[in-house]
């Protein structure tokens, strides 16, 4: 009972569109016969004008090759003439043959540093050149710059072969040898030459050819087709130094005119547009099959990317409804997709512990605030929970308007086992520097109380000595004679405790007692233990400590120890040497502009080997059998704990030469 009045109304809205059609085809016929000749002429015109573009180009390169290969031919000559590797004799015969093959030469000549000819193109060298004003400032300009310059073309006179008025170019070539000025090499070219020998005749065939100036002078001109129309014209500057130069073309073509038969053609035109609009029908329709196919394809090709990720997929719509999800999601949380679409939250794979969070981070993305990325749990229906990475990013429609939220999931279970192993790893690392740190504290408490401990037992032993040859002997034994050594036997003592205190103060990380002092007192202070050490090898101690030196502000039991390492370990160096070499100096400097006291120890010793001194400050390092190898590293510590530094030296005369720098009090200070 539908279908009539349904096939009535399609007839009576296809009527109108049968009309409609031959009245468009109509109206587009006419405005093709009126279009169709103004684009056809003007595409001619424009083809005409790129081609003559595209030439004119094409002979500026050609001008710009040849003057270039011209330049390079003067540049190696004045190079071989720079360096000597070319007589003078030869040189006329180079200038020469570069004017037998650059024809638009006019001349080349050698000039010297003061403008005097020495060779030159022509058979009869004339030591009277003429050079136009513009190409003497040239020629000044190319010497400063040392590099080639162009003159402006000028008329020159003195050219027996150039016809009268000609425009001729100097090309100034500067020669040095170093920073020696000795000389120019000068091309002459003729610019009429230019055009002549370089443009081809199939060009100067079709176009009138000009160089010009910066103020549209004309300098040379070919016109071998008589003068152009002015339709098609282009300007094309010559890229020389020095010199504005411009190659201008104009065509001696005329504009085109209307094709004939134009009204054939069109409506030959229009049938194969009607027979075209058929086929692109057609074709339209074939596309739009393969493009839903294609898209249909797109879809199971996506389908099953998403569902091989091992990243969760979840996206949920501006009310917070999920609204899709993929399998690794689904796995991740441990429940069906059907459980999940369509709900709202509270959702069932939120931890009960963080449900505050979960809610105030959902109210955030109701407010359009939803947090890019961060890290939460979700919890599985077996209580298992899961540690999660979720990035969160908006879903925008094809209009720009953003219906909802997608998030991906990871699942970092992997990561934080992995954190809590480098966690635990740390902690073993502490452990083990902890311990490293204990054992190099045992191994300084033995180095550093090595020496007042050796002290204590010389002063004691002596005074033992002294009294077993008074029991011996049967004279009484004085106290005053007993006093020093027991004096100085307490004062190691009360080293060796303040070396224990320093030791624990640097494990409680306390800062060391400085104070000002001199280095006089340091090296008095300890001058009896140096001697003690100096005695047994028989080695004579000289001092040069340089008068009113400044005060050091430093730690003096820390700068005793360096001083008494410094000295023992040059003592001992010189137990093998002969007796008359065995000689150490102490010598104390001050270095103003530095603001630096420096201490010398100087031996003359065995020295240094080079393999020895690659290792001579790593700890535990020793050449001693009983030694173990922290003195030096020790001592260096020191130092650059005050701002110094040590380093070690060959002594000219033999042995070695050791230099700490501490850094002194200022004047004002002291």
């Amino acid at each position: 009972m539908k279908n009539p009045p349904t096939l009535a109304r399609r007839l009576q809205f296809t009527s109108p569109v049968r009309w409609l059609l031959p009245v468009i085809l109509l109206l587009l016929f006419l405005a093709v016969l009126l279009w169709l000749p103004w684009q056809a002429r003007q595409m001619e015109s424009n083809e005409r004008q790129e081609q003559l573009i595209a030439d004119t180009l094409w002979v500026e390169q050609t001008i710009r090759f040849q003057l270039a290969r011209n330049e390079e031919s003067l540049y190696n000559l004045g190079v071989d003439i720079a360096k000597g590797v070319l007589p003078a004799a030869n040189v006329h015969e180079r200038l020469q043959q570069m004017l037998r093959n650059g024809r638009e030469l006019q001349r080349v000549l050698w000039l010297d540093a003061h403008g005097k000819v020495l060779a030159s193109s022509d058979h009869a060298l004339s030591q009277q050149t003429y050079f136009s004003a513009a190409s003497l400032t040239t020629g000044d300009n190319a010497r400063r710059l040392h590099r080639g310059q162009y003159a402006q073309p000028a008329q020159q006179s003195g050219f027996p072969d150039a016809p009268p008025g000609a425009m001729l170019m100097d090309y100034h070539q500067p020669l040095y040898q170093g920073q020696h000025y000795l000389g120019s090499l000068v091309a002459t070219y003729q610019i009429s030459s230019l055009l002549d020998e370089m443009v081809p005749w199939w060009f100067a065939q079709d176009n009138q050819i000009s160089l010009i100036d910066r103020d549209d002078k004309v300098l040379a001109r070919r016109a071998a087709a008589g003068p152009g129309h002015g339709v098609y014209t282009h300007k094309r500057a010559l890229d020389v130094p020095g010199a504005s130069i411009t190659l201008f073309t104009d065509s001696v073509k005329s504009q085109p005119k209307l094709l004939p038969n134009l009204l054939v053609g069109s409506v030959i035109v229009l049938s194969l547009g009607l027979l075209w609009s058929l086929l692109a029908l057609w074709r339209h329709i074939s596309r739009r099959l393969v493009a839903e196919g294609a898209l249909r394809q797109q879809m199971l090709f996506r389908t099953a990317m998403e569902n091989s990720l091992v990243t969760g997929m979840r996206a949920r719509d501006l009310e917070g409804r999920v609204t899709y999800v993929n399998p690794a999601f689904c796995q991740m949380v441990g429940y069906p997709a059907e459980e999940i679409l369509g709900r709202l939250p509270p959702m069932p794979y939120w931890a009960p512990e963080a449900m505050d969070e979960y809610q105030q981070r959902f109210v955030k993305a109701l407010a359009g605030n939803a947090t890019p990325q961060f890290e939460t749990y979700f919890q599985r229906p077996d209580g298992t929970l899961v540690p999660v990475l979720i990035f969160e990013a908006p879903l925008v429609d094809k209009n720009g308007k953003q219906t909802g939220w997608m998030g991906s999931v990871l699942d970092i279970s992997d990561r934080k086992r992995v954190e809590e192993l480098n966690r635990q790893q740390q902690e073993k690392l502490q452990t083990s520097s902890r311990l490293a740190t204990m054992g190099e504290l045992a191994s300084m408490l033995a180095h550093e109380l090595n020496q007042p401990l050796a002290a204590i037992s010389s002063y004691t032993t002596g005074a033992l000595n002294m009294l077993r040859r008074a029991g011996e002997s049967g004279q009484p034994l004085a106290s005053d004679t007993l006093r020093p050594a027991l004096e100085q036997a307490s004062a190691q003592a009360q080293r060796a405790g303040q070396i224990i205190r320093s030791v624990h103060d640097f494990v409680r990380k306390s800062e060391p007692q400085r104070q000002d002092v001199a280095i006089r007192t340091l090296i008095d202070g300890i001058s009896a233990l140096i001697d003690l050490q100096a005695r047994k090898y028989y080695v004579t101690i000289q001092e040069d400590i340089a008068p009113d030196l400044p005060l050091l502000h430093a730690d003096p039991v820390m700068l005793e120890q360096v001083l008494l390492n410094l000295t023992r370990n040059a003592i001992e160096a010189m137990r093998e040497a002969a007796p008359g070499r065995r000689i150490m100096r102490l010598r104390a400097t001050h270095d103003a502009q530095q603001g630096m006291v420096l201490v010398d120890v100087i031996d003359h010793g065995h020295g240094i080997s080079q393999e020895v001194a690659e290792r001579l400050f790593s700890p535990f390092f020793s050449t001693k059998a009983e030694g173990m190898g922290m003195g030096l590293n020790i001592c260096r510590t020191a130092i650059e704990f005050h701002g110094g530094a040590l380093t070690f030296s060959a002594n000219p005369a033999g042995g070695t030469i050791f230099t700490f720098s501490v850094p002194a009090v200022p004047r004002k200070r002291q």
